[in-house]
């Protein structure tokens, strides 16, 4: 197998994140020491070790037929294979599972008790401070943490996107968010008038406690003047949520969110296809199981004969 050729294709060409080449490396070369040959037999014993000797999930193990499916895809253009061997070898099931998603009301609780941290009053306070006062980095932090929510509830966001972020992804004037999405593929997001003044708000505290920047400097940046990184995020969303919301609780449902309401609220398929920049309207599709689950939950309440045996 020719798998650090393949990598490169998927960095140089297809442009996916360091991330997720790490991942597709971990897969294939896992494949490759299985000592099983890319036929149809081979991949097949191969999904059977996963699950039966390893206690890999099914989806973990589609997400191994996926990866093996693409590399032949690629060598096949390549000239080195014939066909998809993997084409031939049927999936595991899969449970189907819906996306998770916050109450509208937490989220507006969240934000009523959060307010504080994004106002003008709060900023104007933090500048009287000596730069170096203690009280000026928690107050930061929390103006941060916040804007973390309100940008990835308001628009979205990938974790990723919302990371790579500079300073010239927003217009203001237009009210827009010039996103790079995966594949590299650019989208324009709306800004709400509330957080595009939140936005304007953080980056004055921003400029004042770690100084001015340039149009690539990044958008949001930590206490100590760097880029957002993953586990930052992470921890900033458990933090923020913490006291509002029940569940697990992570920058992506945070999206799922978004999605669920804007369907709830009327919003057509491919319009919230384009806002989340999903590459095809399957993606974006499973929302409605969310819609339909929640219907049904309400009929079950209300309905006098819902919750009775038919006699």
């Amino acid at each position: 197998m020719q798998i650090e050729q393949y990598l490169a294709y998927l960095g140089g060409v297809r442009r996916y994140s360091p991330r997720t080449q790490e991942v597709y490396r971990d897969i294939l070369k896992r494949f490759e020491d299985s000592g099983e040959q890319l036929t149809p037999t081979g991949i097949r014993n191969y999904e059977v070790s996963l699950l039966d000797a390893k206690g890999d999930s099914a989806r973990t193990v589609d997400l191994h037929l996926s990866v093996l499916s693409g590399y032949c895809r690629w060598a096949m253009r390549k000239g080195l294979m014939d066909s998809n061997p993997v084409r031939l070898v049927p999936k595991p099931k899969q449970e189907k599972r819906l996306p998770v998603f916050y109450r509208e009301a937490d989220m507006k609780e969240y934000f009523a008790s959060t307010a504080v941290n994004a106002d003008a009053e709060q900023l104007e306070f933090m500048k009287s401070l000596p730069v170096g006062d203690p009280t000026v980095k928690e107050l930061y932090s929390r103006r941060l943490r916040r804007l973390i929510v309100s940008m990835l509830y308001g628009t979205g966001l990938r974790r990723s996107e919302l990371i790579s972020l500079n300073y010239s992804s927003v217009d203001f004037s237009r009210k827009v968010l010039s996103v790079r999405g995966k594949g590299d593929k650019m989208r324009e997001i709306p800004l709400t008038s509330s957080l595009c003044q939140e936005i304007s708000l953080y980056l004055s505290a921003a400029a004042w406690m770690l100084g001015d920047g340039s149009s690539a400097t990044p958008l949001l940046r930590t206490p100590a003047g760097g880029r957002l990184y993953p586990v930052f995020c992470d921890r900033a969303v458990k933090l923020e949520l913490g006291g509002e919301v029940t569940g697990q609780k992570s920058p992506h449902i945070l999206r799922h969110t978004l999605a669920t309401e804007l369907l709830e609220g009327g919003a057509d398929l491919n319009s919230i296809k384009e806002l989340l920049g999903h590459s095809s309207l399957a993606a974006t599709q499973v929302y409605t199981y969310n819609s339909i689950e929640r219907l049904r939950s309400e009929y079950n309440k209300a309905h006098p004969r819902a919750n009775k045996k038919e006699e």
